[in-house]
């Protein structure tokens, strides 16, 4: 049984540092999600151990507490995101999508082999390399203002197509790592289900809001639009895991289809408080869960700058020659949108030290390439973000 009172505590201690280190960063002129991940690393078991591993393993009240933050926050984003602006730009992100997972894969894969992984297990190592966190990119772009831009349309949908293809590449190659051969039906199937839940979620839910939005007002309590919503996004979030998606991708559609509705503007502002209070714990959870014990090490070291390198060129690749059509300052956008790797990274690397793949360093390189990768481009992404574009026609 939990201890409540050591809960309430680390609670506190969690919200309170994400506080600080958003403040920090802001005044620093970064995004504050910089410093909430970096306050995380503070106060986590690699630091002051404030928060324990056992405190935010798979499962617990921190974990599930901050998986509902970023679910939150995808809903959010949805919020702010119409189904038809998605569809003026779905060819340059399935592009975007299917580039961002080949050319890491890729590169992740020959690392891996060259350091000295027979090819089964640099495979499984790779796809530690492949799916973008689309928490942390859609935290910049709604701090920065953008989501409306061209360039945050494709990386949001760019970031369903990598979770499909992520997922695909997940199964095939953990059905190799246990000796079993790959299971091209299931595989198929569970790609048409994944594609058909996102479709007919996507399409058939915003058509029907568009129709009746009108019966969210039926209920006379005032907030009763924002927790029918909020149950749509529960409910989709966890249809989309019964799907072999991340909840997230069901919390961006929910929050898509309530889009949709003529009470958009009030869900919105309905939303900000519990974002302001949700969201930080997934930020510095993520943090937290670096273990720079096992970085301590020259060869160590080595390998997470090569590894960092990898993970955000190959990334940067793929996005910016799937977007090369908006020129190269929106292309460069898009590539660095889709780099950072934040909790996908981990949950990839937990699953290949459990099966005994790699060992403690390797994971420990993974986690914090992922946590380097999701600290690193934000910045550089709000700062192209904020580059004054030239109007129209200036020559």
């Amino acid at each position: 049984m939990h201890d409540s009172a050591g809960i309430l505590l680390t609670l506190f201690a969690i919200f309170v540092a994400a506080q600080i280190g958003g403040e920090i960063a802001q005044r620093l002129k970064l995004p504050a999600v910089v410093g909430e991940i970096a306050a995380g690393c503070a106060i986590g078991p690699s630091a002051l151990g404030w928060v324990s591993l056992p405190d935010i393993a798979i499962g617990t009240p921190l974990d599930v507490l901050a998986e509902i933050g970023v679910i939150l926050l995808l809903f959010s984003v949805g919020l702010e995101t119409r189904l038809d602006d998605l569809k003026k730009v779905g060819a340059s992100a399935f592009l975007v999508g299917v580039l961002g997972v080949f050319i890491p894969f890729v590169l992740g894969a020959l690392w891996a082999h060259g350091s000295g992984f027979d090819w089964i297990r640099s495979m499984f190592v790779a796809a530690a390399f492949v799916a973008t966190s689309a928490g942390i990119t859609a935290r910049v772009l709604q701090e920065l203002g953008v989501l409306q831009r061209q360039e945050a349309r494709i990386i949001l949908g760019a970031a369903v197509i990598d979770d499909i293809l992520a997922m695909l590449l997940l199964g095939v190659v953990s059905s190799l790592q246990g000796g079993g051969n790959v299971d091209v039906g299931s595989l198929v199937g569970t790609l048409v289900g994944a594609i058909g839940f996102v479709a007919v979620i996507g399409w058939g839910g915003t058509r029907v809001m568009r129709r009746g939005s009108g019966w969210l007002d039926k209920p006379s309590h005032p907030m009763s639009p924002l927790a029918i919503v909020l149950a749509l996004c529960l409910g989709l979030a966890y249809l989309s895991m019964r799907f072999h998606l991340a909840a997230i991708i069901g919390a961006f559609l929910a929050g898509m289809i309530a889009s949709e509705t003529r009470q958009r503007h009030q869900l919105e502002e309905q939303t900000a408080p519990l974002l302001a209070f949700l969201t930080p714990f997934f930020f510095v959870v993520t943090g937290a869960k670096v273990n720079l014990a096992a970085l301590g090490n020259a060869s160590a070291l080595w390998a997470l700058l090569v590894v960092t390198v990898i993970a955000i060129v190959s990334k940067l690749a793929g996005g910016f020659l799937g977007a090369l059509k908006l020129g190269r300052r929106g292309a460069a956008i898009v590539g660095f949108g889709m780099v950072p790797r934040g909790e996908v990274g981990v949950v990839i690397a937990s699953l290949g030290l459990a099966a005994g793949v790699f060992d403690e360093t390797i994971y420990a390189v993974i986690v914090a390439m992922s946590l380097l990768t999701a600290m690193v481009t934000p910045p550089i992404l709000a700062l192209l973000l904020r580059e004054p574009r030239a109007p129209s026609g200036t020559p």
